[in-house]
């Protein structure tokens, strides 16, 4: 693997780094130590530092050696989960029930990585952005990166990320033209019945029946709704109702996501969830109120930008260590934002088996140290062909 030999140079410096922004998990819109970490080692790099976007945002900015008018922007995301640490590690999480659970410290770290290569031999032409965002975890910090501005402040033609994947052997790479990931909506269904005794249920109207029926009837969305050949899903994931057991509760609600790939299967889908929940409490005597809420888009590689990730990736590990055409997964990714501003593509970068396999948002999950240097110079390597100097 032709990992850039001056990014292993200090291999064991980005470990120190890694394993620094794990102990101290920061979770959306507070990353305050990890956005101080961050700007101070671009500062110590060269690089100049912008913050305040999404308010905890980095954004840091190097000029190649040479001059020219092009421009990129590379993506981390920097914060952490509220789920408390189960390894047993010497950098383990020092803020209880926080953790970094999905391997944002190690991209972090990564794009660093690259920043002070790059810092150090200039061996492009143009510019590029390195952009350490807050808050990808459920509440949208990319969204708010580019409500605020990210791409009138820092204009590029393209912009990438990466995110690492447990059980991937470490070497590999995986990425897609078109969908990536699947969109992340949520809805809260509140079901309004009338309260009884539990063992005169004719003298009430029961919402828990109705939630039940509901959340079994929302399953044909995608098995009876959706075309074959479309992917979607519909979760309930929580049910709340009730205080004991011989009372029927006035009361149910129920909360769940749906993915998709597709807009107008957002628009289907949350139109399915309305006829559902409403014709169900309709047949039962009860009443509904349904909240449907798009949190992130579906995450789109544009199909040029695909080819040039793929590209580098494959210069880094070699062809036959890149996956041209994963499966996309039906998770998601705030990164989505940024997508629909600017082409760009999204990779996933092997986090390794074994004891690296725990899941993502998993408390056993740790980021492969190992693959470090990868992903540092998966990222030097496509501005310096991106923003190529003149021959």
């Amino acid at each position: 693997m032709p990992i850039v030999n001056r990014i292993a140079d200090f291999h064991a410096e980005l470990a120190a780094w890694r394993q620094e922004i794990h102990a101290y998990p920061e979770t959306a819109f507070e990353e305050i130590r990890t956005a101080d970490f961050v700007a101070k080692r671009l500062e110590d790099f060269g690089v100049a530092v912008h913050r305040g976007l999404a308010g905890t945002g980095v954004v840091g900015t190097l000029k190649g050696a040479a001059p020219g008018s092009r421009a990129i922007a590379l993506r981390a995301d920097m914060d952490a989960l509220h789920i408390h640490e189960k390894n047993g590690v010497a950098y383990a999480s020092t803020n209880p029930g926080k953790m970094h659970a999905c391997g944002h410290d190690g991209h972090t770290t990564m794009l660093l990585g690259a920043a002070r290569y790059l810092a150090e031999t200039r061996n492009f032409a143009g510019t590029v952005h390195f952009i350490f965002q807050p808050a990808e975890e459920n509440e949208g910090g990319g969204r708010v990166m580019v409500e605020e501005g990210l791409f009138e402040k820092f204009p590029v033609e393209a912009v990438y990320g990466m995110h690492n994947w447990p059980g991937m052997p470490v070497g590999k790479f995986a990425l897609r033209p078109g969908p990536m990931m699947a969109s992340f909506d949520i809805f809260e269904i509140t079901v309004k019945g009338k309260g009884a005794h539990a063992a005169l249920p004719h003298l009430g109207v029961d919402p828990v029946v109705t939630a039940a029926q509901i959340a079994m009837g929302l399953q044909t969305i995608a098995s009876r709704n959706t075309h074959p050949l479309d992917s979607a899903v519909v979760s309930v994931t929580q049910i709340h109702g009730g205080d004991t057991w011989n009372v029927i509760p006035d009361e149910v609600v129920l909360r769940g996501t749906a993915r998709s790939f597709k807009p107008r299967l957002q628009d289907a889908i949350e139109a399915g969830i309305r006829r559902i929940a409403e014709g169900c409490a309709a047949a039962m005597g009860a009443s509904v109120e349904v909240r449907y809420e798009r949190r992130y888009p579906p995450t789109v590689n544009s199909a040029a930008e695909a080819e040039i990730a793929a590209g580098i990736a494959a210069e880094v590990v070699g062809e036959s260590n890149v996956d041209r055409d994963l499966t996309p997964t039906m998770g998601s990714e705030d990164f989505a934002f940024m997508l629909q501003a600017k082409p760009g593509c999204y990779i996933f970068i092997g986090n390794g088996g074994g004891d690296k396999a725990a899941g993502l948002h998993n408390p056993h999950y740790d980021f492969n140290d190992e693959i470090l240097p990868l992903g540092a110079s998966y990222w030097a390597r496509l501005v310096e062909r991106v923003l190529a100097k003149a021959a």
